[in-house]
């Protein structure tokens, strides 16, 4: 088969750093897509070219009035239809797959697949999978809000955590939704998980009733209080989802 055909497991990592760089950003002088094209076999020209593909591809870039590229291929559709909305299945695949081209490196997803406990079976086969999405989700989340934390602005990206709004033991089917994400410092990750903080659907940030009436100290007041009411900085892309917010206010949130 002649070699400029696209093969689907070249076109599946591409769609992986599709959604983990913005629009303005998807061209062959960016180091990620030269990082991608050398693990493919391709140029970076070619990479930003299904980059593109994949926008033209997109309904939220098309309601953005992002034409991306008009030269898809048959390929490029049917990837994108497997995969569109199919968060869970595109993290395990794509993720196994740039594994595959890297076998050098010692990524820090491999890294985490190292620590996983001595079970054997279908329970590691479990476990591996569950790291292999955390890590996608991650990288999804942080790169959407551009690795600041959404109430800080915080931009140290080991101190930033990729939240889930509503739980991960509380929807299987949402676990690597990026709409179900949001970029925070490990201070407001644990408030939040804790119910002491949360957003509301208008993106307003909400602190406990409990924490107000406290006899608080500067760093509460500072580190916490100071924050009330104020409005979250959005995402470029994968905004919160309303009604996940709503289930955090509603089941999470201490009031």
């Amino acid at each position: 088969m002649a070699r400029n055909l696209w093969q689907r497991d070249e076109l599946i990592p591409v769609l992986n750093l599709y959604y983990q760089i913005p629009f303005g950003k998807m061209h062959a002088r960016n180091p990620q897509v030269i990082a991608l094209a050398q693990l493919i076999g391709r140029t970076p020209g070619a990479v930003a070219r299904k980059l593109g593909n994949f926008a033209s591809l997109d309904p939220s870039e098309q309601q953005r009035g992002i034409a991306g590229s008009s030269n898809i291929g048959q390929a490029d559709g049917i990837v994108w239809n497997e995969f569109y909305n199919n968060w869970e299945a595109l993290a395990f695949e794509s993720e196994q797959l740039l594994a595959k081209l890297q076998p050098a490196a010692t990524t820090e997803l491999e890294t985490s697949l190292l620590e996983l406990p001595i079970v054997e079976g279908l329970e590691r086969e479990q476990l591996r999978r569950v790291r292999v999405n955390q890590h996608f989700f991650r990288n999804i989340v942080l790169a959407a809000y551009d690795q600041r934390c959404c109430i800080t602005g915080l931009n140290i990206p080991s101190l930033l955590n990729a939240s889930h709004i509503v739980p991960w033991a509380h929807a299987a089917e949402q676990r690597v939704n990026p709409h179900n994400g949001l970029c925070l410092n490990a201070l407001h990750d644990r408030a939040f998980d804790r119910g002491l903080v949360t957003i509301t659907p208008d993106y307003q940030i909400q602190v406990a009733s409990t924490l107000i009436k406290s006899s608080a100290n500067s760093a509460t007041n500072d580190l916490l209080l100071a924050y009330d009411r104020r409005q979250i900085e959005l995402p470029a892309r994968f905004q919160p989802d309303p009604a996940f917010l709503r289930y955090h206010n509603q089941h999470i949130f201490q009031g």
